[in-house]
């Protein structure tokens, strides 16, 4: 039974430009069912490179701004006699919707111009599955829409989804739910690095980082959370890595 799913609706994502939506005359399907790695580093070698400039979110005041003071350990925790997969799933519903508003007032700045690949850092650059599942470099506008869309069919999915009384989760939601995490989580990490500018300009930066600790502390807690593929080849962080290990230092988020 999912009471929590069944109570808050069906939600419907701001609706985004038709052009970039994934239909099947575009040669790209749904993700790999795989939550393993799906990125480059086409410039990176095995030598370290000079640092260049540290990234705006990293710098203060901007990386202690937030909504949210001490920690994020009772907000993630499941409410008593809360099912564990209804907690998780309302969760990503939730963070899902909150990113796409975030998302939806970038738009403008997130161009096929601006943003020719779905870049995460200076190295960085996340694939997308073409229909012959080979990993090709797309624009990020055209990603995340094919993420978003993606991810809105999940939700509508009662199979995956349930929201009826007696239905309960399939067996394969853990690795369903460790599949949305990493794609919403690679969205955070482009606007991170691309748009913290813009999100600036917009004053809502103290939003977006409470938005974004919440998310990485509520992985953490469920297991969720993968940090690899934002290594270079140094075993070095790189981006929103970054973020995170600093978020620790200052107490932001637990070790």
């Amino acid at each position: 039974m999912s009471g929590f799913l069944n109570s808050i609706g069906r939600l419907r994502a701001p609706k985004r430009s038709p052009g970039n939506t994934p239909t099947s005359s575009t040669g790209y399907f749904e993700p790999l069912p795989s939550p393993g790695l799906e990125f480059t580093n086409p410039h990176q070698s095995s030598h370290p490179t000079s640092p260049g400039p540290k990234p705006l979110y990293l710098c203060q005041p901007f990386v202690k701004a937030a909504l949210v003071k001490g920690s994020f350990k009772t907000i993630v925790a499941p409410p008593k006699y809360v099912d564990v997969n209804e907690w998780v799933a309302v969760n990503l519903f939730d963070f899902y919707h909150n990113l796409n508003h975030f998302y939806g007032a970038l738009t403008d700045f997130c161009t096929l111009q601006h943003c020719p690949t779905m870049s995460a850092g200076p190295t960085l650059n996340f694939l997308w599955p073409d229909q012959n599942q080979r990993l090709v470099s797309l624009p990020a506008p055209t990603y995340i829409d094919f993420v978003m869309s993606w991810l809105q069919k999940l939700l509508d999915d009662e199979n995956v989804f349930p929201t009826k009384s007696g239905r309960d989760f399939p067996n394969s939601f853990a690795y369903t739910a460790k599949h949305i995490y990493k794609h919403l989580f690679r969205i955070f990490a482009h606007l991170y690095h691309a748009h913290f500018e813009q999100i600036l300009h917009l004053s809502i930066e103290a939003h977006f980082n409470s938005l974004f600790a919440h998310f990485l502390a509520f992985g953490k807690e469920f297991d969720l959370l993968v940090l690899k593929d934002l290594m270079t080849n140094q075993g070095m962080g790189q981006g929103v890595a970054e973020l995170s290990e600093r978020w620790r230092e200052m107490g932001i988020l637990e070790g």
